[in-house]
């Protein structure tokens, strides 16, 4: 059962202080636990507090402190609108949410009061709210003075906008509406409710009106079927800022030691401010200390929670050389060239991981992909059973989180490779929370096209089924028959994955590459990694090109990886 329902208002005057009190009291008797929180509250009147949220938490008497059942005002919402930091905005009231989430079990969400003079923005930010917090949604519209099209115009607005973050729709309520005859929404399947006028509560003490409005409710809303209809719903889908914002939460549950090995570098420098503020992870940077020092300081940064290691002045320095020689003596490796390639940073900070002086490590902000990397084939080496590194993009759709394989590491792998790459994929999904359903790629579905990359294809496929015979994988598949349903009902009816794929293992990295930045464009999506897979300790790298965010992301998505690796860490 979903844990929260938002009662986003599609206008103003729709009766939204009658319906929170009627839902509340459903909610209240099914079930323990039951809270409220509204994103965004008016100015508050004299006694400096919102009548809704007051009107709820006496009535009901919640164990609610106040200052917890809000997240900020209609003017501090506008104020960072107008700055910019809309995602900020919805950021803040994600982290005030969920908050609330982990102290109470269910919890009732209050839309804007529509106070300001366009309905259109509000309404706009109410579906972003509700697409972030994760919740379904019931509806509330006026149908004072206004004929069916006219409500129904308004509503399917509010639906257009929910749709492609997949929102569930609990039901429809129309205030002010004597019938919700020829009201029909979701092809019917809709619940739709009139109320003949749901009064506007004022006054939390003004008994009578609370009793007319819930004996209203009572008569005209079947809130055994909202209730149901809650029970019969779960949480299966993720926006950007959902998957960020937990994968930062599990981050936080088991803080790993993450070094970065650019430590000089302002953009790491940010993002290792940001990183110790929300306590995501213990961080170490490289580098010149006095430099870092004075960067940092020149940037008004807060760094004094990291660990600053300068490599050739560490008291580690020769420990790791020698290591160094010892793991490359094969190669002819001496003393001598071990100090010059140990006083690199990235070859330093990958020894710190390679002996368990670190849980994981980043670089890549300055560094190529391939001065990144190299350290880890030289030492860190693969986990037993994989023969290739490789590497999955996390992608962020409006309403779900995919992987996309291999699109950065290997140009053109063999079948036995490329199964590989399919099991490590899966593997990484599993870490991030994606339930693993494997497409394996190709310009062929099933058996209707030939050709030996195809060939390729099918015995990958075979070889990944031997090794992992338990996991939904199928392969051939075409890209829209492996993510559109109707597709796959035409094309592989039967399949387990087919329309449903949240793996995505492309044949080449021409195809991978290309692909995941077509749909991160065109599907505005937000692309998080590589993150590489198959090592023996997660070593990521990052763009060149990367932001702040991309960085904190990247040293979360590692910790995330080490605490997988070292279940026995406390």
């Amino acid at each position: 059962m979903q844990n929260a329902l938002y009662i986003m208002p599609t206008g103003p005057r729709t009766g939204k202080s009658a319906i929170a009190l009627g839902t509340m009291r459903a909610l209240a008797g099914a079930m323990s636990g039951v809270a409220i929180f509204r994103p965004i509250i008016s100015e508050p009147p004299a006694n400096g507090r919102d009548p809704d949220i007051d009107l709820l938490l006496n009535h009901f008497k919640l164990d609610m402190d106040y200052a917890d059942t809000f997240a900020c005002t209609h003017a501090a919402a506008r104020k960072l609108i107008n700055q910019g930091s809309r995602s900020l905005l919805l950021e803040n009231i994600l982290q005030k949410f969920k908050a609330i989430q982990k102290k109470y079990s269910f919890v009732l969400c209050i839309g804007t009061d529509f106070s300001g003079g366009d309905p259109v923005p509000e309404a706009r930010l109410n579906i972003d709210i509700a697409a972030n917090l994760g919740c379904p949604v019931m509806l509330l519209a006026n149908g004072e003075n206004r004929d069916a099209d006219a409500i129904i115009e308004s509503v399917r607005a509010a639906l257009d906008g929910l749709a492609p973050y997949s929102v569930a729709v609990t039901a429809v309520v129309i205030n002010k509406a004597k019938t919700s005859d020829g009201l029909k929404f979701g092809n019917g399947t809709l619940p739709v409710y009139a109320l003949p006028d749901a009064p506007d509560i004022l006054k939390p003490n003004d008994t009578s009106g609370i009793d007319a409005a819930l004996a209203l409710y009572e008569r005209h809303i079947n809130s055994k079927e909202i209730i149901e209809r809650l029970r019969g719903s779960s949480r299966n889908r993720t926006t950007p800022m959902l998957f960020e914002s937990d994968l930062i939460e599990r981050a936080k549950s088991r803080k790993m030691r993450i070094v970065l090995a650019e430590g000089e570098e302002e953009r790491i420098l940010k993002a290792t401010d940001m990183l110790l503020r929300r306590e995501v992870a213990d961080i170490i940077l490289l580098g010149n200390v006095d430099t870092i020092r004075k960067k940092a300081k020149g940037l008004n940064l807060d760094i004094a929670g990291a660990t600053l290691i300068e490599p050739v002045k560490s008291e580690n320095f020769e420990k790791y050389k020698e290591a160094y020689c010892e793991f490359r003596k094969s190669k002819g490796m001496t003393m001598e060239r071990a100090n010059d390639i140990m006083a690199d940073a990235t070859y330093f900070a990958t020894m710190m991981v390679k002996l368990d002086h670190a849980d994981g490590m980043v670089s890549g902000a300055v560094n190529t992909t391939a001065n990144t990397i190299r350290p880890a084939f030289e030492f860190i080496k693969t986990k037993p059973g994989f023969s290739v590194v490789s590497s999955v993009f996390l992608m962020c759709l409006k309403d779900r989180v995919l992987c996309f394989g291999d699109c950065a590491v290997n140009p053109n792998p063999t079948a036995p490779q490329l199964a590989e790459i399919a099991l490590a994929s899966a593997d990484t999904a599993v870490v991030f929370g994606i339930e693993p359903r494997v497409a394996m790629l190709s310009y062929s579905t099933g058996s209707s096209g030939k050709g030996a990359d195809v060939d390729t294809v099918i015995e990958a496929t075979k070889i990944a089924r031997e090794k992992a015979p338990d996991l939904a994988l199928e392969g051939p598949l075409q890209y829209d028959a492996a993510i559109d349903p109707s597709v796959a009902k035409t094309k592989l009816p039967d399949s387990r994955v087919a329309g449903r794929a949240t793996v995505f293992i492309f044949p080449d990295l021409n195809t991978g590459n290309n692909t995941y930045k077509a749909v991160q464009r065109a599907a505005d999506a937000l692309a998080i990694g590589p993150v590489l897979q198959g090592l023996n300790k997660p070593v990521n790298d990052l763009s060149r090109g990367c932001t702040v965010a991309d960085i904190v992301n990247t040293v979360a998505i590692t910790a995330v990886q080490a605490a997988a690796e070292n279940p026995q860490i406390n």
